[in-house]
């Protein structure tokens, strides 16, 4: 079960996500309609092989008015993960809020996960995002970059000095994910290759977002919080993020981010072994 937090407007853009989400049984009572802004917008363009460039639409979009208020202390107790992104949180007062909701997550022993899915365009000081960033690391249990955003957010240019530099804040389970070449993460002490199964690439975005879900469907699955990811094998920590490669492939084969989302009753025996 999941449920989201977050601000969209009172507006049929608002309407429509609501809808949708509630759609697929996502718990929507902490999804914020506001009039004080308009849900925003983002038209994603393609290149030949599938790459995006992204063209926003948000001033003063109601997404950045993520605040206070909208952080549920007892909607986060029941929680086994907590994820975020960070496009949502340009105000100080929504940096603040997230920061709030991760550190009442990791001292609950919550698994904590960012994928920061930069974008840097959008951000008028780029040095309060990665403020940002150094606080909310350190509160999570899990961190996913892509190849391109390992240098903004951890100094390193190559991906085995970023994982072992997310190792460093206190992240048990550090990923960067690198396309066609699959993953690469680090999980005690050692680092591993995970290949990406091989596919016809139509559109990548949401790639990424699917590799996340998987690796959380899984991990929530097999661990009820922070300490016993820890203590999983790194036989089963491959296994998932094996898994999490295979719906991220998935994605990449049709266009948007929400098409290729592929259900459950669709992966076959792509089905991890901890997961039958």
């Amino acid at each position: 079960r999941s449920a989201m937090a977050g601000v969209v407007g009172q507006d049929e853009f608002g309407d429509f996500l609501r809808e949708r989400l509630a759609g697929e049984g996502v718990d929507v009572s902490r999804l914020r309609q506001t009039k004080e802004g308009k849900t925003g917008l983002v038209f994603i363009s393609l290149t030949g092989t599938g790459e995006r460039s992204f063209a926003h639409y948000r001033t003063r979009a109601a997404e950045f008015l993520f605040s206070d208020e909208d952080v549920d202390l007892e909607l986060l107790a029941r929680a086994r993960a907590v994820h975020c992104g960070t496009n949502s949180l340009l105000y100080p007062e929504a940096q603040r809020a997230m920061v709030r909701m991760f550190r009442a997550a990791r001292d609950a022993g919550k698994i904590a996960c960012c994928d920061p899915n930069l974008r840097l365009e959008v951000w008028k000081e780029t040095a309060e995002l990665r403020r940002t960033l150094d606080q909310l690391f350190p509160c999570c249990a899990v961190v996913k970059l892509a190849g391109d955003e390992i240098e903004f957010a951890t100094g390193e240019r190559d991906p085995s000095a970023a994982l072992r530099a997310l190792e460093r804040m206190g992240v048990p389970l550090p990923v960067v994910t690198l396309g066609a070449a699959g993953a690469r993460l680090l999980f005690g002490g050692r680092l591993i290759d995970v290949p990406a199964p091989p596919c016809r690439v139509v559109d990548t975005t949401g790639a990424g977002d699917g590799f996340v879900a998987a690796l959380l469907y899984g991990l929530t699955r097999r661990c009820s919080g922070r300490a016993e990811l820890e203590r999983l094998p790194a036989s089963e920590v491959l296994e998932l993020a094996g898994f999490a490669c295979h719906v991220a492939s998935r994605v990449c084969e049709h266009l948007g981010a929400v098409a290729g989302l592929p259900r459950a009753a669709g992966l076959g025996d792509v089905w991890p072994a901890s997961l039958r």
